[in-house]
């Protein structure tokens, strides 16, 4: 027989029931305070460790890069002269000349006395005994020994990977290829042009077309 007295004891038990589970649930919502600080702790520790490591990962980069350029630029200019002999040393108008990959390039002309020695690239048209050759030729010699090169311009706030300028007089002259996002910038966070021939700003390399010596420079 079911009376109204066990139906009001089933009833509150399931009140009962309900409200501890209700209270667990409420338990089980949130972090305490306590767990939230050691999260903030774990998440300030993190920060302290890896934001110096990801820093150091990026310099690496950046110095990994300027050597793997001038590498490559190093190995271009030995293929081009290395061309230049196995064809006999071609001569075209009075000036040593070989087709590479498909285009001209004007080689330097042999000076001894100068300490100029002959076949190495000085651009499209001249340079050839260094005493006309300027910036432009430095981005004529980039941007055709090397295989889908980076952006190069001689103008700083251009929006290019690299920076190119020229240097010394005669047999002295060469090219100074800048990566530029580790030149120094100016108050306005603008990239600045380093002084001619500088070596202590950024990452860069040289390129002398006299001898082909090509020299790295890395200051991050």
């Amino acid at each position: 027989m079911v009376t109204f007295n066990n139906i009001d004891k089933t009833l509150h038990g399931l009140e009962n029931g309900a409200k501890k589970n209700n209270k667990k649930i409420s338990k089980q919502a949130g972090f305490t305070l306590i767990e939230l600080v050691i999260v903030v702790v774990i998440i300030g520790l993190l920060a302290v460790t890896a934001i110096p490591k990801f820093l150091d990962l990026t310099g690496e980069a950046e110095n990994a890069n300027i050597e793997g350029m001038a590498g490559g630029f190093a190995t271009a200019v030995s293929l081009v002269r290395a061309q230049w002999e196995a064809q006999g040393r071609p001569n075209l108008s009075g000036k040593n000349s070989v087709v590479y990959d498909g285009t001209t390039l004007i080689l330097t002309t042999e000076n001894i006395p100068l300490g100029i020695r002959p076949g190495y690239i000085t651009g499209l048209t001249g340079g050839e005994t260094l005493t006309n050759f300027n910036a432009t030729n430095c981005l004529e010699i980039w941007q055709n020994i090397l295989q889908r090169p980076p952006t190069i311009s001689t103008n700083v706030t251009d929006t290019n990977k690299y920076f190119a300028s020229v240097s010394g007089a005669g047999a002295t002259k060469e090219c100074h290829y800048y990566l530029k996002v580790t030149l120094a910038k100016d108050t306005n966070d603008n990239f600045v042009a380093p002084t001619a021939g500088s070596t202590s700003t950024g990452n860069s390399f040289t390129y002398k077309p006299a001898n082909s010596e090509v020299i790295v420079y890395v200051n991050q």
